[in-house]
C-alpha cells in the first residue's frame, strides 16, 4: 500500500503530496484524513494522509507510525481546505491547520493530553467484606455501577487499595472534559409576529439559501436564533452559531446552555489549549449538537449541519487578515451551507455594505426586524460638538455628559462609556524639544499605561518604563498627550469619586475568565459605569443600562481607510443600541469634533438605510466594494530600499498583465515598520480580471526562495 502524505510544513516549496509506502503491520490502520509520522529529509514530521493507492513504480520510504485512530479531516473538511487554498492562494497545509486546535498540530500536540477521570467497577459481587469501611464502600454499588475514585477515597484509602489488590474492584478510566456548562433549563420566550416570520422563512428553506437578517438593536435576534436551532435539533441535525468578539461568547454560551444544556460546545481563543482539544473531540464524536464560538468555530467537525448563523455579520473580526490563510468566515459558512444544503443566516443591526448589496440584488434573501421586542423606541441620540465644548471643560468628559451620568446613577440605573482606545495616553512627547517616544522596532509612538508606569507598543508588544527625563534633550519635560480608557477611568474617579467604574479592555481582560466575571459583576450592579473599548460595543444586553456615552466618536473616523465611515457608523450604532433595552427609556450622548459628518448624522436618527445609500454613492464614485473587488499585496522585509525596488518590479508586472485592473501603489503602509520589518502595499481594484490569479501565482513562485522578501496576498481585505 502507498499513501500520499501532506507534511506539516507551511512552506510553498513543499506544498504538495509526497508518496510513502505502508508497512504490513500498519495497513489496517490507514484511512484518508488521519495523521501519520514520516521521514522527511533529515526530519521526522507529521502529515495528513490525502491519498491511498495500491503500489508505486519507484522505491519509497516507509511511514514510521499512525498518529490517530480516528479520522481528523473528513471528506468535507478535505474539500473545504482545497477550496480555501484556491481562493486565498495559501498553502494547503495552512488551510488544514487553521481548522484544528493546536493540540492536533505536530509542534503542540504532545503537550496537551486527555484528562482522565478514575472510576471503579465492582467485579467480584460475592466478596464478603472484612471491615466496616469495606462494607460501606461495597454498599455504594447496590444502586450504582461506577463510583468515582474521590468518593471511595473519602471513605477509606486503605480499604479501597485492599479491594483493588484482591480484584474486587477494577479501575475504569473515562475522559473528563475540562469545560463544564451550567444547565438551567430556561423556557423559551414567545415570539412576536415579526420574529416568527423570520423563523418560518429560515426553517422552511431546504435549498441552502443565505439569509440576511437586518434587525435593529434589541429586536430579539438571539431569541430568533434559538428558535431556529431548536427546530434544527428536532430534525436530528446540528448547528453552528458564530459571534465576533470573545467578550460576547460567555453571554451567548450562558444563554444557550440555559436552553440546551450540554448539547452545546464552545470554540474560541479564551479557552486553554486543553479545553479546545476537549471541545473539538466532543464535537467530532457527536456529543455536542450546537457549536458556539468566534471565527475559527466555522470549521467545527459537525456532521449533518442544519443551520449556520453569523451574529453581527458586519464585524471585521470574521476576516483572518493577519496570517494565512486569509479567509472570511462568511465565505466558509456559505460553502458549508451549500455542502449540507442548509440555510445560512447572517444577522446584524448594521449589515456590511457588501451583504446588504447582495440582498438588494436577491443574492441573499432579506429578512427584517424593524422594532424592539420591548415595544420601546430606539434611544434618543444627542450629538455634542466638541469644538464648542472643549473651551468649557478641562476634562475629556463634557459637562453635559457628566450631568447625565450623575442623573442616571442617582436613579439607580447604569451607564456604558465607550472609547475605542486603551491605555492612559496615546503618546508621550517633550515640551522642550518636541521629541516623541517611539517603539525602537516599529514606526509608531508608544502608548503610556499609567497603572504600571510603562510605555507599550500595541503592534509588537515592546515595553519599557517611562523615563524621568527626555531621551533626546535630557530635560524633565515629558508630557503625555492623547487619551485612552485608563485616563478616562482616572478622570471619572476624580470627578465622581462615589461612582463605581469597571474598565473593560484588552489590558483588564487578559486573564482567563475575566470577560465573564466582569459582565456578571456589571449585571449584578456591582458597578455603576462600564467603561471600555469596542469590547463593550456589541451584543451585550443589560436591562438596567439607560445611558450610553461616546467619549470620542472620531477615533475610527480618522483612520485612513475606505471603510472608516462604515466602521464608525456601525460601531456607534451598535454601542448606542446598548441603551434602553428593557422597560426603561434609553439615552445616548456622542462627543465628536465632526458633528456634521454623515456617518454621525445618520447614527443620530438610527437611519441605517440612509447611511447605506449615502455610502454606496461614494463607493461607486471612488470604485470601491461592493462595486469593485479588491486585492491587497503586502511586500515586507528588512531592507527598505530593496523592497521598494522589488515593489516597483511587481507593479510593472501588473501593468503589463492586468489589462482591466486599476493599480494603486506601491506605497508604504501607514505604519511603515513593525518589529523591524518594513512594509509596502499595492492595491488592485477590478470587476473582472480572468488573468489575476495566474499573475499572482507567478509572483508567488518567483519570490518563493527569496528570503529577503515576503509576499502576502489578501483578497477583499477588511482594512489596509
Amino acid at each position: 500500500m502507498v499513501v500520499g502524505v501532506l507534511v506539516e510544513l507551511a512552506n510553498q516549496n513543499v506544498d504538495k503530496v509526497f508518496d510513502y509506502s505502508v508497512p504490513e503491520s500498519l495497513i489496517d490502520q490507514i484511512k484518508v484524513g488521519i495523521r501519520v509520522l514520516v521521514p522527511f529529509g533529515r526530519q521526522t514530521l507529521e502529515g495528513f494522509v490525502l491519498k491511498i493507492k495500491d503500489s508505486s513504480d519507484v522505491s519509497l520510504k516507509d511511514i514510521y507510525s499512525v498518529v490517530d485512530s480516528d479520522i481528523i479531516l473528513d471528506e468535507e473538511l478535505l474539500l473545504l481546505g482545497r477550496e480555501i487554498k484556491n481562493t486565498t492562494l495559501s498553502t494547503l497545509i495552512s488551510c488544514y491547520q487553521v481548522m484544528l486546535p493546536k493540540a492536533l498540530k505536530a509542534k503542540a500536540g504532545s503537550s496537551v493530553a486527555k484528562k482522565l477521570h478514575t472510576f471503579y467497577e465492582l467485579k467480584d459481587k460475592d466478596y464478603v467484606p472484612t471491615s466496616s469501611t469495606q462494607k460501606k464502600i461495597l454498599d455504594l454499588y447496590i444502586n450504582q455501577s461506577l463510583i468515582s475514585r474521590e468518593e471511595l477515597l473519602a471513605i477509606s484509602s486503605s480499604s479501597l487499595n485492599t479491594l483493588v489488590s484482591r480484584g474486587v474492584l477494577v479501575a475504569v478510566y473515562q475522559e473528563d472534559y475540562r469545560v463544564k456548562y451550567e444547565v438551567n433549563r430556561d423556557s423559551k420566550k414567545k415570539l412576536t409576529s415579526s420574529q416568527q416570520k423570520v423563523v418560518d422563512s429560515v426553517i422552511h428553506d431546504k435549498r441552502g439559501v443565505t439569509f440576511l437578517l437586518y434587525g435593529v438593536t434589541g429586536s430579539g435576534k438571539t431569541e430568533v436564533y434559538m428558535h431556529i436551532i431548536e427546530h434544527v435539533l428536532e430534525e436530528g441535525k446540528t448547528a453552528i452559531i458564530l459571534v465576533p468578539e470573545i467578550s460576547l461568547t460567555p453571554q451567548m454560551v450562558e444563554l444557550f446552555s440555559n436552553r440546551f444544556g450540554n448539547q452545546i460546545a464552545a470554540l474560541h481563543s479564551a479557552l486553554s489549549e486543553g479545553e479546545k482539544y476537549d471541545e473539538w473531540r466532543r464535537i467530532a464524536r457527536g456529543e455536542a449538537s450546537i457549536v458556539i464560538g468566534a471565527r475559527s468555530a466555522i470549521f467545527a467537525p459537525l456532521k449533518n449541519i442544519g443551520v449556520i448563523i453569523m451574529d453581527e455579520e458586519h464585524s471585521d473580526s470574521y476576516k483572518q487578515g493577519d496570517k494565512n490563510p486569509r479567509y472570511h468566515a462568511r465565505d466558509v459558512a456559505i460553502w458549508r451551507g451549500k455542502y449540507h444544503h442548509c440555510p445560512v443566516l447572517l444577522g446584524s443591526a448594521t449589515p456590511s455594505l457588501e451583504s446588504m448589496a447582495r440582498a438588494q440584488k436577491n443574492v441573499y434573501q432579506l429578512l427584517t426586524l424593524k422594532d424592539r421586542v420591548n415595544g420601546k423606541s430606539l434611544p434618543s441620540v444627542t450629538i455634542i460638538d466638541m469644538n464648542k465644548e472643549v473651551k468649557n471643560s478641562s476634562s475629556h468628559i463634557t459637562n453635559r455628559l457628566l450631568e447625565e451620568i450623575k442623573r442616571c446613577v442617582s436613579l439607580g440605573q447604569q451607564a456604558i462609556l465607550f472609547l475605542n482606545r486603551r491605555g492612559f495616553s496615546t503618546f508621550v512627547t517633550c515640551k522642550n524639544c518636541s521629541y516623541t517616544i517611539k517603539c525602537p522596532h516599529c514606526d509608531i509612538t508608544l502608548t503610556y499605561h499609567k497603572s504600571n508606569h510603562m510605555l507599550r507598543c500595541h503592534y509588537c508588544g515592546y515595553a519599557t518604563t517611562l523615563p524621568k527625563v527626555c531621551p533626546s534633550c535630557g530635560e524633565a519635560a515629558l508630557s503625555d498627550l492623547g487619551v485612552g480608557t485608563e485616563k478616562i477611568e482616572e478622570e471619572l474617579h476624580k470627578l465622581l469619586p462615589s461612582i463605581r467604574v469597571l474598565r473593560m479592555d484588552i489590558d483588564t481582560t487578559s486573564r482567563k475568565g475575566a470577560h465573564k466575571k466582569m459582565i456578571q459583576a456589571f449585571r449584578n450592579h456591582e458597578y455603576d459605569i462600564l467603561l471600555g473599548t469596542q469590547i463593550v460595543a456589541k451584543g451585550l444586553d443589560f436591562d438596567n443600562v439607560t445611558l450610553v456615552g461616546v467619549i470620542n466618536a472620531d477615533t475610527s473616523l480618522n483612520i485612513p481607510d475606505f471603510r472608516s465611515s462604515e466602521n464608525t457608523f456601525s460601531l456607534l450604532s451598535q454601542v448606542a443600541g446598548r441603551s434602553g433595552r428593557s422597560k426603561l427609556e434609553g439615552k445616548v450622548f456622542i462627543q465628536t469634533f465632526n458633528p456634521d459628518h454623515y456617518a454621525i448624522s445618520f447614527v443620530k436618527n438610527h437611519d441605517y438605510l440612509g447611511f447605506y445609500k449615502e455610502e454606496m454613492s461614494i463607493r461607486k464614485k471612488l470604485g470601491y466594494p461592493p462595486f469593485y473587488f479588491l486585492c491587497y499585496i503586502k511586500i515586507s522585509g528588512k531592507d527598505s530600499s530593496y523592497l521598494f525596488q522589488e515593489s516597483l518590479k511587481i507593479k510593472r508586472s501588473f501593468d503589463r498583465n492586468l489589462l482591466h485592473t486599476t493599480i494603486l501603489g506601491p506605497t508604504s503602509l501607514a505604519v511603515f515598520k513593525v518589529n523591524n520589518i518594513y512594509r509596502y502595499g499595492i492595491i488592485l481594484k477590478y470587476k473582472h480580471e480572468d488573468n489575476l490569479r495566474s499573475v499572482l501565482i507567478k509572483i508567488i513562485n518567483h519570490y518563493r526562495t527569496n528570503s529577503k522578501i515576503h509576499i502576502d496576498i489578501d483578497f477583499n481585505p477588511s482594512h489596509f
